[in-house]
């Protein structure tokens, strides 16, 4: 059995390390187009920031590693076309091109970041101080850009996940951080109340923050700073002077070798695969950033997760050996620390489970994350979104402080939207309780007991009302 996987991120080793498991005798060759090999993407903020302290330790694994494991490796080699009916990959590597045989091929091709349209964008590059960032030779490009001219001054374009949590390492660098966003609140995958509280987060730590405004130019500055941003706003034009830019609004699937080799796409251009991850090309699968991912609650979106990709690689995988695995679905769950503070959410907000066909509702909360009486206790606020139609828990976002373990809460949340569950369900799970810790009713419960006595208690009392006269 010969098996190719395109692409050394998390969709395409998950995809390679689960065949060779499954099959230790397969031939299992990864395709990777740069020299890093299953590199924590999102660990690149706290190398930035000085926390990571080598870009080298942001390696899942080594390419001694993924050797050892008995993966063929092919660094610096890209994939150029796909013979579907010869099952060949065409690849460019060092020493020329050539066609690598395959009896299954698994394309993890990831996603590129959007270079959106400001005017001397494309003119300006990592030498002016002009920054995409999205792999490690981005990362390399900036950290030695931030060494050798030392920047006083950046601008940041998005204040997305990547945006915030670069504002925060280049902030631990002694860099002033200016960020703009073109939508009306940071963090626009939560609700705007949730996203005001991290914009004074931001401000706190003296970031300066501007929203409801795009940037519309770039250009190289004569004066004592290196670049010069406009941009247009509630309040008019602006300008910065500043000696870096860093450009975060988020990526788009890459799909270009697929789509050449036949594959339909879907939803924002991602490629379509079914939940086996199969393409509808012979011999083809797909996983990661590059393909369509089936929501729990939406059905078939575009979702690019790490914690996606990983799973649907192994799907791929192990289906690429002849296997019968099912992609179970994503709920969008999701976490970012920004400064002292911590964000997460999962499921749907209530315009997108509005759209989706639900008749939504929202109720938010605020609780300590464990008894007031023990010291240190911190609030908790969270925003629970419900079905008034049927009481089924939809989603959730919740904000703390650092330590009140706003992960692994929100996991309890994302737990309940797999299996299902109404929001007044919630109150009956037997979490872990102890006053430095949690509470006997946990912020979690506390914040469904609130939905559910707005939007769910006329329905119980009448159900008890019921029962009594029968």
């Amino acid at each position: 059995m010969r098996l190719i996987a395109v692409g050394g991120s998390d969709a395409g080793i998950s995809a390679a390390l689960r065949a060779r498991e499954l099959d230790p005798t397969a031939e299992v060759t990864v395709v990777l187009a740069d020299e890093y090999p299953n590199f924590s993407i999102c660990g690149i903020p706290y190398y930035v920031s000085g926390e990571v302290g080598h870009w080298r330790n942001l390696a899942h694994r080594t390419l001694d590693d993924l050797c050892d494991a008995g993966l063929d490796v092919r660094v610096n080699t890209r994939a150029v076309g796909i013979d579907v009916s010869g099952r060949r990959l065409l690849v460019d590597a060092p020493d020329g091109r050539s066609e690598l045989p395959y009896d299954a091929l698994v394309v993890g091709t990831g996603a590129v970041p959007v270079r959106p349209p400001v005017t001397g964008l494309d003119a300006l590059g990592p030498t002016d101080g002009v920054h995409l960032l999205h792999t490690i030779g981005d990362t390399l490009a900036l950290t030695a850009d931030l060494d050798s001219h030392r920047p006083s001054r950046a601008l940041i374009v998005g204040a997305g996940y990547v945006g915030l949590e670069m504002a925060e390492g280049l902030t631990a660098r002694g860099i002033d951080v200016v960020q703009v966003e073109a939508l009306p609140e940071v963090l626009p995958t939560v609700d705007p109340t949730l996203g005001a509280v991290v914009r004074e987060e931001l401000t706190r730590h003296g970031v300066e923050v501007h929203t409801a405004t795009t940037v519309t130019e770039v250009t190289a500055s004569d004066g004592p700073t290196r670049l010069s941003v406009h941009a247009t706003g509630a309040n008019g034009q602006a300008r910065w002077d500043v000696d870096l830019v860093l450009v975060v609004v988020g990526v788009r699937p890459d799909t270009e070798l697929l789509v050449a080799a036949g594959a339909t796409t879907g939803p924002r251009g991602a490629v379509s695969v079914e939940r086996d991850m199969s393409t509808g090309l012979p011999g083809v699968w797909a996983a990661g950033d590059c393909v369509t991912t089936h929501h729990r609650l939406l059905g078939l979106t575009y979702l690019p997760l790490g914690t996606t990709a990983h799973k649907q690689g192994r799907v791929a995988g192990e289906n690429a050996l002849g296997g019968s695995a099912v992609y179970p679905g994503s709920l969008g769950t999701q976490v970012v620390k920004v400064f002292d503070l911590v964000i997460a959410r999962t499921g749907l907000r209530d315009s997108e489970a509005a759209e989706a066909g639900f008749a939504p509702a929202t109720v938010q909360s605020t609780g300590d994350d464990h008894k007031a009486y023990y010291p240190g206790a911190k609030p908790v606020t969270i925003r629970v979104i419900g079905d008034t139609a049927t009481g089924r828990l939809l989603g959730a976002q919740l904000v703390g402080t650092l330590g009140a373990e706003i992960a692994k809460r929100v996991d309890v949340y994302a737990t309940a939207l797999t299996h299902e569950m109404r929001v007044a369900d919630v109150d009956g799970l037997d979490l872990s309780y102890t006053p430095p810790l949690g509470s006997p009713w946990d912020v979690v419960q506390t914040a469904t007991m609130a939905w559910v006595r707005e939007h769910d208690l006329d329905r119980q009392r009448a159900a008890l009302t019921s029962r009594r006269t029968e």
